[in-house]
C-alpha cells in the first residue's frame, strides 16, 4: 500500500535523522543511513533476493528473528510504503515481512543503476539477503555471495568490479548436491574495501563485520 507521496527533496536531513534515531544502538555499519529514496529502493531490490511472492501480489521475506525485518520495515516506510511483520507458527522463531510495494521486481536488472550510491545499496541488500560470513570468530574470515541464478551473480560481479572490489570465480560447489547453486567469494585483498564501502544493514552481519574487520 502506497502512503502519501514524498518528493526527493523532502527526503532530507529530517528523514535521515529519524532513520538514525530508529537505528540507534545498532552497529556503526548499520547506522549509515541511505541518502535518497533511490538508494533505499536499490537496497530493497537487492534484499528481495531473499523474498517470494505470496498469493501472487504480496512480496514476502522471511527470517529467523525480527531484527533485519524491522529495518526493512523502516526503510519501506521512509519511501512511503506500508509493510507488516508476523510470526510463522506458534513454536517456530521464524518471522515474515509482507508488503505491496509496487516498485519491487524479481526481474530487476541492477546494471541499469548509474549512481554509485544506488549500486552500493543494491549490493548491500543482496549481501544482507544472500551473503555469507563465518559466525564463529575462530573460523577463517570470508565473504561469499550465493544465488540460484548464475546470471544474477555475473551482474553483481560486474557491479563490484566497478567499485574496485575483486571477486573470485563464480562456481558450483557440488553439482550432485545442487546443480543450480552458484557461489563467489570476495578476494582477501578486497574484503576490507567491501566492508567499508558496502557494509551491511543486517544487525547480525553488521556486528560480525565490525568485530572481525575492526571497523
Amino acid at each position: 500500500v502506497k502512503m502519501n507521496n514524498m518528493s526527493e527533496k523532502s527526503f532530507g536531513a529530517a528523514n535521515q535523522q529519524a532513520t538514525r534515531q530508529m537505528w540507534r544502538g545498532a552497529s556503526e555499519t548499520t547506522r549509515r543511513a541511505p541518502h535518497s529514496k533511490k538508494e533505499i529502493r536499490a537496497y530493497l531490490l537487492g534484499a528481495l533476493h531473499d523474498g517470494s511472492l505470496n498469493k501472487k501480489k504480496r512480496f514476502r521475506i522471511t527470517q529467523k528473528g525480527k531484527g533485519w525485518l524491522e529495518i526493512l520495515k523502516i526503510l519501506l516506510k521512509q519511501i512511503g510504503y506500508n509493510s507488516w511483520i508476523y510470526k510463522e507458527g506458534r513454536e517456530r522463531k521464524v518471522y515474515a515481512l509482507e508488503t505491496l510495494a509496487n516498485f519491487l521486481d524479481f526481474e530487476f536488472n541492477p546494471l541499469k543503476l548509474r549512481k554509485s550510491g544506488e549500486k552500493i545499496g543494491y549490493i548491500r541488500g543482496f549481501f544482507d539477503a544472500e551473503g555469507g560470513i563465518p559466525k564463529k570468530t575462530k573460523d577463517r574470515f570470508y565473504i561469499q555471495l550465493v544465488q540460484n541464478d548464475k546470471d544474477k551473480l555475473e551482474k553483481l560481479k560486474n557491479l563490484l568490479n566497478g567499485l574496485e572490489v575483486e571477486t573470485g570465480k563464480i562456481h558450483n560447489p557440488s553439482k550432485k548436491v545442487d546443480p543450480e547453486y552458484w557461489r563467489m567469494y570476495v578476494l582477501t585483498n578486497s574484503q576490507m574495501n567491501f566492508v567499508k564501502q558496502i557494509g551491511s544493514f543486517h544487525p547480525r552481519k553488521a556486528k560480525i563485520l565490525k568485530k572481525r574487520m575492526k571497523i
